[in-house]
């Protein structure tokens, strides 16, 4: 099948590289003047891999939306109202009304701040029921999958029909999909994944990593308690949205949360896009929504405001009071 793939920075240079590999044809829609689309039109690669000849390229999301049923979006979660309403007035036909048969697969992991919203109601909010929207979550780095290593993911959209048809679609031996069955878990696990990964480099950069292991189990409990009194299931942060996320995120040297924690305690500027930074305070509005209490994205959020030294306040999240280990 044809695959539009939105953005051009290291994962959606990595789904359109996937998508040619696997036989589809691919169209890459990236912004006019951006430097990693650019990069890409010109020589087609950057720093972590090559893209086939096969795949086009466009700054024309009239164009972009044509060519395809089935649409990649991977940018910023920040820019994704954004990205909705410029698409909205680029393609008539998302003003409309009818539903167009496509679908927006996001291929990010975040929470809009600082309203919270998940990213699919970002969507439902911004284009309304024109559109389909799924979401591709899991783990993976371009350099692992580039080199072959394979590995396990998620897809997910609410409607079962839906979830099997792209999974099935979108398969190779280098990918296995999971079939996702509840997108509340699967979207906020993956994004607060993001948070706990900027907490394991805030460790590793105080010489404390070997609390990493207290952090993935009070992490997995943290957002499994906010999961459930948001409407999903508990269980689903114990798959591989979130907890199946965790040596991608907290202990690889490629995760960009990870290196942004140890740079933030360090003192030090970090470079790229860390997206649990903004994700940690659209968290602490569902904590006050929902009244579920979230110690590890405060502590997260506490250190990037850098309202106390990072020493202090990860010292006071993991020797606090004692409490039941279940509850802790």
């Amino acid at each position: 099948m044809n695959i539009t793939v939105f953005g051009s920075g290291r994962w959606a240079s990595f789904l359109a590289w996937y998508a040619a590999s696997t036989g589809h044809g691919v169209l890459l829609c990236g912004r006019e003047g951006s430097a990693s689309y650019e990069g890409l039109r010109a020589e087609r690669r950057n720093e972590f891999l090559a893209l086939p000849e096969t795949v086009r390229y466009t700054c024309d999301p009239a164009e972009a939306w044509a060519y395809a049923d089935t649409l990649l979006v991977s940018i910023s979660a920040q820019q994704l109202r954004a990205f909705c309403l410029n698409l909205s007035e680029a393609v008539p036909a998302l003003r409309s009304g009818t539903p167009t048969g496509k679908t927006l697969v996001l291929c990010m992991k975040g929470l809009e701040d600082p309203t919270g919203l998940r990213l699919t109601q970002v969507v439902l909010e911004t284009l309304g029921t024109v559109v389909q929207a799924g979401v591709w979550v899991g783990p993976g780095h371009p350099q692992d999958f580039v080199a072959g290593v394979p590995n396990c993911m998620l897809i997910d959209s609410g409607d079962a029909d839906l979830t099997r048809a792209l999974a099935d679609s979108l398969a190779s031996p280098l990918i296995r999909f999971y079939y996702g069955e509840d997108l509340i878990g699967a979207e906020v696990g993956a994004a607060a994944k993001n948070v706990v990964g900027i907490a394991a480099g805030m460790l590793d950069g105080l010489g404390l990593d070997a609390l990493k292991g207290v952090l993935m189990a009070r992490g997995a409990r943290e957002i499994s308690r906010l999961v459930g009194a948001l409407g999903g299931s508990q269980l689903t942060v114990y798959g591989v949205c979130h907890l199946g996320d965790y040596q991608a995120t907290l202990f690889s040297p490629y995760s960009h949360n990870r290196a942004y924690g140890e740079c933030i305690v360090r003192g030090q500027e970090y470079p790229y896009l860390a997206e649990g930074a903004a994700t940690a305070r659209s968290l602490l509005h569902l904590s006050e929504r929902t009244g579920v209490e979230l110690p590890i994205c405060h502590a997260v959020a506490r250190t990037i405001a850098r309202e106390k030294p990072p020493k202090e306040i990860l010292t006071d999240l993991f020797i606090r009071s004692t409490k039941s280990e279940f509850y802790s």
